[in-house]
Formats: C-alpha cells, structure tokens, sequence
C-alpha cells in the first residue's frame, strides 16, 4: 500500500508540474510525444474507456510479456538446476569407481538441465504471453470497461494449461497446491476488505496465524518422513532425508515400533552405529526408540550436537539463498553501501540456518520428550510430538514465515491425501490425470483476478514483479495519457 501510495504521489506532482508548464508550447510538444506507459490488466486501467491503438502497441506488450516471463523462468529453473548439477558432481567425486558407474553421466546431467530450464521458461513466456493476448483480445472486442470485472479472471483461467509445457508426464501437484494457497490468502484478503465477508474472515487476520499453520505442516510432513516417505514428492523427500540425517535403517526402525510391528533390522542399526565408532546394544523389547535415534547419547546431548551438525548443513542452503540475490537484485547498491547490504545478506544467512538446524533438531528433542513422558511411541505420538517443531518459525523474520508456511502446507496436503488415497479413505481418480494442471488454472484466474481487482492485498514486491512483466498501470484517480492528450490539444486551441 505504501509503494502505491508513493508511486500516485509521484504521479500527481508530475502532472501539476506539467500543469504548471501548460503555456511553455516546447513542454507541451515533449508532452505529447514523451512515451507511455504500457497497458495492463488492473483496476486503474480497467476503469477508463479503452486505449486507441496508436497510444500503446498492443504486439509489444505480448512479445516483451512472453520474453520477460521466459527469462524469469529459465533463469529460476537454470540456477536451481546448476546448484542440483554442481551438488552431484561434488557427490560424484567423492564416490568410489563402482558407484559413479550407476549414476549418470555428466554429459547427461547437463542435457537434462537444459531441458528442464527451456521447458520452465517456455511454461512462463507462453502463461505470461497467453494472458496479455487474451486480455487484450477481450479489451478490444468488448472495451475496457464493460470487461474490466471478469476479463483477467478468464484470461487467468486459460493462460493456466500453459503448466503442460514442463511435461505431458511431469505432475506438478505440490507447485499446484502452493500457487492454490497462495490464492487463498490473497481471497482471504479480498474478503476481510468487504463488509459481506469481513466478519468471517477476520480470524485469518491472526497475527501468529502462519506459526500455527507451520506446526500444522510439521506435524504432517515430519510424521510422513519417519513413518511414510513415498507420500512426499522425491525432490522433497531428498531434502528431508540431507537435514534430517538419519540413515534409512534408523528411521526404519522407529517406523516398526510406532506402527506396532516386530523388529526386522536391529541387527542393520547395530552394524550402522559400529560403522560410525559407536557400540550399541537395542533390545528387542523396547518401548521407545530412543536407542535407536541417538544410540548411547542422552536425548538433550543428542540435540545440542545435532544442532551443530545441522546448521552446518544449513548454511549450504541458505548462502546462495540470499548472497546471489544480492549480488544480482543489488548490484547496483553494492557500490554505494557494500557493508550494509553485505551485512544484511549475512544476517539473513545466519538467521535462516538457525531456523533450518533448530526446526531439524527439535523434531527429534519433541518426539522423545514425548515417547518418555507417555512411555510408549505410535502414530499419534509421532504426529503429536513433530507439532511443536513449527514452533521454530519464529526464528525467522516476519515477512518470511507466511512464504515458507504455505510452501510446507502444500507439501503437507499433498503427503496426507496421498495417505489417504493410499489406505483407501479416498478414491483414486483415474479419469483426470492432470487435475494439478486444472488446479493451476483455477488458482492463477484467482491471482490474476485479484492483481486487476484488488492490487493492495498483494506485497510489494510479488506487485513489482507482475508489473515488470504483464506492464506497470496508471494510478486509478488520474487520467489516461488519451484523455491527457485531448486536454493538452484544448490548451493549443485555445
């Protein structure tokens, strides 16, 4: 709102500068011929009579759309892909001869990056592209204003399928569900705004409404790790597997005892625990998986050296997270205050990897709290126990924590219908094989709705990033550059 309020104060006084100015025939002539801002799909334009022609080229706003969408695209996807690549190359080297046969080649890793970085670029230049073709489409066959309620909803809905182009075969449900909670929340802002819905929204305005949403998550995506992990998708599951470093015998283990059945691997827990310098003993008859979590150590001396352990494996997470954005978004500010900036990225760094290690380390530190106080471990435990380590989300800044809450919920209602699905409390349909393709679509009609409708529930800087792409509208109180020139034309004839 801020941003938006400064951006219509700059506006203004750049239109009573001109005003002052009117009988400077050279200021007016500059005037007329300076360039103008390009068309978009938002309230500020969609209230005015439609543009002429001539005042923007309605081509342009497509082509720079369609590229522009493709570079954010391929360049998210690319440097994702690079990390993956330079991550399996280090993990290459360090694996003996007979392991690197089994893996692919390097020749290979990099075909694949490509492709998958033209494929997500191709998904983003043909969904931004789509849009602002049908929204100019609808503009100009039925007006600005007549269409200005609904045109960014439909143009939202059929720019969607543009997802296919990652894959015929690629599921993206998590990326579905994600960009499905996302227009919830900008929904839900819509409708605290209004006085039908103000009143059965206003719950969703809880401050630590995010906290609680993350130890809804946890206690889903933690219990599906130890007890279930081919309900989470694979990349995520490998991310688990990395923070939560235990190896798969271990979590086999707990998974045996809190599901009620006989142990068939503490000989493998045994064997792992000698690999790593440790002597440890499981009794067949245990009621707690403490020993075979941490072996010798005491729970609370298990989760300091955890802790350690997991911040180091955090700040490989987190320092390409937020020094290349630095060096890249702020590259200009670098030059003049490199301290702060620095300063700030290294904050950030520290601050994120002490979330990270501390949401990893407290799972283990809540679930044997747990076990011991009650004695006995099973599946409610388990989910029970994993609920606090949402709690960790505090560590981290404000405007942080409702992001990475929504990313985990959607990764959490992804793993729990696919458990249910799994033990047959929900059907499994055969018919619509991409309904995270038709889920997309509804979503970004919803976002995409709210941009043109409702641009003050969105943060600033998801707004400049649409406005970078889809075209940056004029204030919704002042006049179009048609209407501007018609005015300019009267002072002439006068």
């Amino acid at each position: 709102m801020a941003a938006a309020d400064d951006e219509g104060a700059e506006w203004t006084r750049g239109l009573k500068k001109e005003d002052h100015q009117s009988n400077c025939s050279q200021c007016q002539r500059r005037s007329l011929n300076s360039s103008l801002p390009s068309s978009s799909s938002s309230c500020s334009l969609l209230s005015f009579d439609s543009y002429p022609v001539q005042d923007y080229d309605k081509l342009w706003r497509v082509y720079t759309a369609s590229v522009k969408g493709f570079s954010i695209g391929a360049g998210l996807k690319g440097g994702i892909a690079l990390f993956s690549f330079l991550s399996r190359l280090r993990r290459r080297r360090s694996l003996p001869s007979s392991k690197k046969v089994e893996m692919a080649s390097i020749s290979e890793d990099v075909i694949l990056a490509l492709k998958e970085t033209l494929r997500y670029g191709l998904f983003l230049g043909a969904f931004a592209g789509i849009f602002v073709s049908v929204d100019e489409i609808i503009a100009a066959l039925g007006g600005h204003r007549r269409t200005a309620k609904w045109r960014s909803l439909l143009a939202g809905a059929i720019a969607g399928p543009s997802m296919l182009l990652t894959g015929l075969n690629t599921q993206h449900t998590s990326l579905a569900i994600y960009i499905l909670m996302r227009a919830t929340v900008l929904a839900s802002r819509c409708g605290i705004k209004s006085e039908r819905f103000g009143k059965i929204c206003k719950p969703l305005t809880w401050a630590h409404g995010d906290i609680f949403l993350m130890c809804l998550s946890s206690s889903q995506i933690l219990s599906a790790y130890i007890l279930k992990q081919d309900s989470l998708p694979p990349s995520y599951k490998s991310f688990l597997n990395k923070h939560g470093a235990k190896d798969s015998v271990i979590l086999q283990g707990v998974r045996e005892i809190a599901c009620g059945m006989p142990f068939t691997n503490l000989g493998a827990i045994e064997k792992y625990y000698k690999s790593i310098g440790v002597d440890v003993k499981l009794d067949p008859q245990m009621k707690i998986p403490c020993s075979i979590i941490h072996g010798n150590q005491a729970c609370g001396t298990h989760f300091l050296s955890f802790l350690l352990q997991a911040y180091q494996r955090a700040l490989t997470v987190y320092l390409p997270v937020y020094l290349i954005p630095a060096l890249i978004v702020h590259r200009q500010g670098l030059q003049k205050r490199p301290h702060t900036i620095l300063w700030k990225g290294l904050f950030g760094t520290a601050r994120s990897s002490l979330f990270l290690s501390m949401y990893c380390s407290s799972a283990w530190i809540w679930t044997c709290f747990l076990f011991r106080i009650f004695k006995k471990c099973n599946i409610p435990m388990v989910a029970m126990g994993t609920f606090p380590t949402g709690l960790a989300l505090a560590i981290e800044k404000k405007s942080r924590r409702i992001e990475i809450s929504l990313y985990c919920l959607a990764r959490a209602i992804e793993s729990f219908f696919t458990c249910m699905a799994d033990v047959g409390y929900l059907p499994q349909s055969k018919n619509l094989k991409r309904a995270d393709a038709v889920i997309f679509s509804f979503s970004t009609a919803i976002i995409m709705h709210c941009y043109a409708m409702e641009r003050d529930v969105f943060r600033s800087k998801y707004l400049n990033v649409l406005d970078w792409v889809f075209g940056v509208p004029l204030p919704p109180y002042e006049t179009t550059p048609r209407k501007k020139a018609r005015q300019i034309s009267a002072g002439f004839e006068v």
